[in-house]
């Protein structure tokens, strides 16, 4: 029984499973939508929306600007752009979701994947 027990191990260690989300984070707040299996869209959804959050959270006229963005470039990748994608994050993404409480990703799954047949799932950013 799983009682008590809250993540997916994704058949990963715990610094493959921290890799994976970091990537599939970054990939998300570039993209805006990106396709992938349906146990990674769900472990993906509850850390894009932590970002996100922290990224309103930065908004505020307060000077918690360069604090939230340090603590997004903790776990953004860096290869791919970070300022890019942090900026991205801070002056596109938040303020579209700035009088929303919540539940700025959306799951759609798509089907199985022919290879495998692994549930697979779109991950996109809600309008």
């Amino acid at each position: 029984m799983r009682h008590r027990i809250a993540r997916r191990r994704l058949g990963r260690s715990s610094a493959q499973r921290r890799a994976l989300l970091r990537g599939l984070v970054t990939a998300l707040f570039e993209h805006e939508k990106i396709r992938t299996t349906l146990p990674k869209a769900k472990e993906l959804r509850s850390v894009a929306e932590k970002m996100i959050t922290i990224a309103k959270r930065g908004l505020g006229a307060d000077g918690n600007r360069v604090h939230a963005q340090r603590q997004v470039l903790k776990f953004v990748y860096k290869h791919s752009g970070d300022v890019r994608v942090v900026q991205r994050l801070f002056e596109e993404i938040a303020p579209r979701y700035k009088e929303r409480d919540g539940g700025y990703t959306r799951i759609i799954r798509t089907g199985h994947r022919s290879g495998d047949g692994a549930q697979m799932a779109v991950v996109e950013l809600v309008d």
